[in-house]
């Protein structure tokens, strides 16, 4: 099956989620295949479904000093950033059959199943897994967490980061998505490339005290372009969620 990549560029966050509503109405009713929108947004706090107003650790004036804007969003997990330098992913994918009204009705809240669920996310990881090892860098899962991450001994070359947190394993994407009553996915991932770290400073990212967050840009003395990460992250998630990928722009 044939599976739509758009590059969106930078685009407000906002103007994102519109488009993601549309489009996956368009995928529900048949009328657009499967899309991927990798874009990055300007710099953006998002909360979702669990999110606790108290990790969010700046005042107003900081945030307009920052020109940070806050959008509470339907994805699940809790608050994460988002800013240019920083890829972030959203399929539009169907998970399961699409389902006749009396089929929504019989499932409760709308929502497909949660094997289903907690599946699409371990493959969004391991899609962002392969696409790390094609740019030279080992990552893995960590078990009863959601995400993507590094080990102690990796995160040990970072030269920004805080002695005592290189001894850690360290985050380098963040995984929040939607499932719509129809059973297509919305939100999805976003991979740290080479953003400005600092604006993980003003939050408590996922709600994880004390979890360092680390970027591409961290690890290696010269860091994969955007470009170049783009073209491995549309080439492993071809592979794991087997499509055949089609690539265009949305001006």
């Amino acid at each position: 099956m044939d599976c739509e990549v758009l590059d969106l560029g930078l685009i407000e966050y906002e103007a994102a989620w519109k488009l993601q509503d549309q489009y996956a109405a368009e995928i529900a009713d048949g009328r657009r295949p499967p899309t991927l929108l990798l874009l990055e947004h300007p710099h953006v706090y998002t909360f979702g479904r669990r999110g606790k107003q108290e990790n969010l650790l700046w005042g107003e004036a900081q945030l307009k000093e920052k020109g940070i804007a806050i959008h509470w969003v339907d994805r699940g997990g809790d608050v994460t950033y988002h800013g240019p330098g920083q890829l972030v992913g959203y399929p539009l994918i169907p998970l399961s059959p699409l389902p006749s009204s009396q089929g929504i009705e019989n499932r409760g809240e709308g929502r497909i199943p949660d094997a289903d669920y907690v599946g699409y996310v371990r493959k969004l990881e391991n899609m962002l897994i392969i696409a790390l090892a094609r740019l030279g860098l080992a990552a893995g899962q960590r078990s009863g967490l959601t995400g993507v991450w590094i080990q102690a001994d990796v995160h040990s070359r970072c030269p920004r980061c805080k002695p005592e947190d290189r001894k850690k394993p360290a985050k380098i994407a963040a995984i929040g998505v939607k499932v719509d009553a129809r059973g297509v996915s919305r939100h999805g991932f976003a991979l740290n490339v080479n953003p400005d770290m600092d604006y993980w400073d003003g939050i408590i990212a996922c709600g994880l005290q004390d979890e360092p967050i680390v970027s591409l840009a961290d690890l290696f003395p010269e860091p994969p372009s955007m470009e170049r990460v783009k073209h491995e992250v549309r080439a492993a998630f071809g592979e794991i969620f087997a499509y055949k990928i089609k690539t265009g722009f949305v001006s």
